[in-house]
């Protein structure tokens, strides 16, 4: 297990600015996990309102994921995610003086296109600085970083809730702003300057099918994931009487446990396909929240917590490195833009879909339609062809940076 550990020590330089910046940002990230509580119990809007306005994040992040990772092929991806930085702070700070429906619709989307920014410009650093040897490695260091934040962020989001939610707003805006000031300082630089395009080249992601059919395979299961900051909360809340502070101890478990085991997994894992990969994570995660039909205590939800985990640690990382090496060197924001639409579009309609459902028919019926999402995921998985280049890595030679293209 310790050999996967120094593994990382191989990782370039950006890599590791990439990782800390992340690290900053996450650890105050406290806002979405508690937005739907916020939205019902602050603003006493309801709960079909709350997740309307998750529906409305999700079309802002839909439209900012393409956009930026285009604007990332031209102008850079260090730009683009200093830009997403700043920007999506002071948003934040500014969020909880919007009090009626109009102005919260409003700084949601404004939240939603300045924050998702940062996503395809950050993929777009781990295409240009990794070989495919290490990119799910590099994803794993990239994940490692967030969850490390989020081990403090959604657990002292659940303590700060208790006293005022004002304060998640505060601390999420102030260290989203930090971070943008890390990147700055650490002057990040990803490939030539003078190689990006003169102009944006014309779209083709859109037009193949392969990566279609692989976005289309893995959208049930992030379907389900997204769950776990919409209607999963008010079910545990609401349903089982389980305080803020203990919902926000569940994230904690889950953060923690891929802080820990997440780096030592995908590097036993990584000779693996990328087909075996996702099946086998679409599958714990299908089943991690399907468990959730038969909760009925913190206990119980710690275990399924643990199940889905699991399933995300293989998922994400693999699907992240998947869709990388489906991108032409020259188009990695552009096939990452539309990577993380995809992401955009399960957050609009999962939240929103989640809670429906779960207000109409009840847990049991939600909570069993997870796990058929994740067995369709699975299914769809089975028929994925790898990529040319996750075959061919064994043929790489040199260090895992020898043969990649720059910007």
């Amino acid at each position: 297990m310790v050999k996967y550990w120094k593994d990382l020590a191989r990782m370039p330089r950006g890599m590791w600015i990439l990782a800390v910046t992340a690290l900053v940002n996450r650890a105050g990230s406290m806002v979405m996990p508690f937005l739907t509580l916020y939205l019902t119990r602050q603003l006493n809007f309801s709960v079909s309102q709350a997740g309307f306005l998750f529906f409305l994040y999700g079309l802002g992040a839909i439209a900012a994921g393409p956009l930026a990772g285009r604007l990332s092929d031209r102008l850079g991806p260090a730009a683009v995610m200093k830009a997403s930085l700043f920007l999506s702070g002071v948003v934040l700070l500014i969020y909880p003086y919007a009090r009626s429906m109009a102005s919260v619709m409003a700084v949601t989307l404004a939240l939603a296109v300045t924050s998702e920014a940062f996503r395809p410009a950050s993929m777009a650093v781990v295409g240009a600085l990794v070989g495919p040897r290490d990119r799910k490695s590099a994803f794993a260091l990239y994940r490692l970083a967030i969850n490390l934040g989020m081990s403090v962020g959604p657990a002292a989001g659940g303590l700060l809730a208790a006293l005022s939610f004002r304060y998640l707003f505060l601390v999420d805006g102030a260290t989203s702003l930090l971070a943008g000031a890390v990147l700055v300082a650490s002057a990040l630089r990803v490939g030539r300057e003078d190689g990006l395009p003169k102009t944006l080249l014309p779209w083709r992601a859109h037009a193949d099918r392969r990566f279609l059919f692989f976005l289309a395979a893995i959208f049930p299961v992030l379907v389900v994931f997204f769950q776990h900051v919409s209607s999963m909360p008010l079910f545990l809340v609401r349903e089982l009487g389980i305080s803020t502070a203990a919902f926000g101890f569940l994230f904690s478990i889950n953060t923690l446990l891929i802080v820990l085991l997440e780096v030592p997994l995908i590097g036993r894992t990584s000779h693996w396909s990328h087909r075996k990969t996702l099946i086998l994570g679409a599958l714990l995660s299908g089943a991690g929240f399907g468990a959730m039909a038969f909760a009925s205590g913190i206990v119980f939800v710690a275990l399924t917590v643990v199940i889905w985990t699991f399933g995300e640690m293989l998922f994400f990382p693999g699907s992240a490195a998947c869709s990388t090496e489906l991108a032409p060197p020259d188009r990695q924001g552009e096939y990452g833009g539309l990577y993380l639409a995809t992401f955009s579009v399960a957050f609009a309609v999962g939240p929103w879909a989640g809670t429906a459902v779960l207000g109409r028919f009840g847990g049991r019926v939600l909570w069993g339609s997870t796990f058929l999402l994740g067995l369709i995921s699975a299914a769809m998985l089975s028929r994925l062809k790898e990529p040319e280049r996750a075959l061919s890595v064994s043929a790489v030679p040199g260090p895992a940076t020898a043969a990649v293209p720059e910007l």
